[in-house]
Formats: structure tokens, C-alpha cells, sequence
């Protein structure tokens, strides 16, 4: 049976809300260069539509971490499944995430990160849960929406794998 999906935010909401941060971003780091780590898997969709916004000098590694598996719940126990393939020292990294919800896994992969000389780290999301944050110490720079909390899917979140490819951010109806 499929699952019914309501909207949260249309595609046309999305993209102008990427390119008002992407606007942000590239004055923040005028005459920078950037160097944008994307959290895999659900990061990419963001990613991509980001950094084509920026105008700033861009750079772009990979990272996944994860911390769900194929529930709905963060499993609390936090793992890097694979690692950046470029030193971080010296660079301005720019981590950017799907969603925030309780902030454990950005907690801990911005310690990780710490320890391999960045000049520094921002972190940049499409979504943000506030009400879940258990690790208050993460610091969101670059938010597009704050969401109440809610199982979204869509633009790169996930349902158990399926849904990552709408063009909006929905909620999965039980």
C-alpha cells in the first residue's frame, strides 16, 4: 500500500529559500574558498542545488554518518559509514546536512572534524527540528526552515529509502 503525502513546503518554496541562503553564504565567505562536505546520503539533493547558487570558489567532499538505519527514530549510536576522501587543514568547511533533529550526530562529527585543522566550520541545513535538539552545543550558521516535528521525506530525506526523490518536503501519513 502506498503511503499518503501531504506537502510541507513546495519545490518552488524550496528553491527560493536555497538560493536566498546560497546568497548569504557567498557574502559570509567573499573571497574565500569554500569547502562543502555533504552528509550522504540525504544531503546530496541540497548539496548540489546549493553549491550551483554559490559564487564563491567551491570545493566538495563526501560524508556518511549515520545514525538511523530504517526507522523513523535516531538509534542514538553514531557511525561514520564513509569518510572524507581530502585533508580538512586549513580549509573553510561548510558541513551540510539534510535535517537537524536532535543534533547528535553533527555533535559528534563536528568534533571529529575539529581534530583535522580547519581554519573553520559552519554548518549549513535545509531542515531544522529545534524541539528534538538533545545537544544543544550544535550550532546551526545557515538554516533554510524550521520545521515542528514531524517525519518529513523528499528533496533527499528518506522513508526507509523510498521518497527521496520528490521535488518537496513531505509528511508520511500513517
Amino acid at each position: 500500500m502506498e503511503d499518503k503525502i501531504r506537502v510541507l513546503l513546495t519545490e518552488e518554496e524550496v528553491n527560493s529559500r536555497i538560493s536566498e541562503i546560497a546568497a548569504q553564504i557567498s557574502r559570509d565567505y567573499a573571497g574565500k574558498h569554500v569547502h562543502m562536505i555533504c552528509i550522504l546520503k540525504g544531503g546530496v539533493f541540497f548539496t548540489c542545488e546549493l553549491a550551483k547558487r554559490l559564487t564563491v570558489p567551491v570545493s566538495l567532499d563526501f560524508m556518511s554518518v549515520s545514525s538511523y538505519g530504517d526507522d523513523t527514530k535516531s538509534s542514538g549510536v553514531v557511525r561514520i559509514v564513509k569518510d572524507l576522501d581530502e585533508p580538512l587543514a586549513g580549509k573553510h568547511v561548510l558541513i551540510v546536512e539534510d535535517i537537524i533533529d536532535s543534533g547528535r550526530t553533527l555533535s559528534y562529527l563536528i568534533e571529529v572534524l575539529k581534530q583535522r585543522g580547519p581554519e573553520d566550520i559552519r554548518l549549513c541545513t535545509l531542515l531544522d527540528k529545534p524541539e528534538r535538539r538533545v545537544k544543544k552545543q550544535v550550532k546551526v550558521d545557515y538554516t533554510c526552515f524550521t520545521i515542528p516535528d514531524e517525519f518529513v521525506v523528499g528533496y533527499g530525506l528518506d522513508y526507509a529509502q523510498k521518497y527521496r526523490n520528490l521535488p518537496y518536503i513531505g509528511v508520511v501519513e500513517q
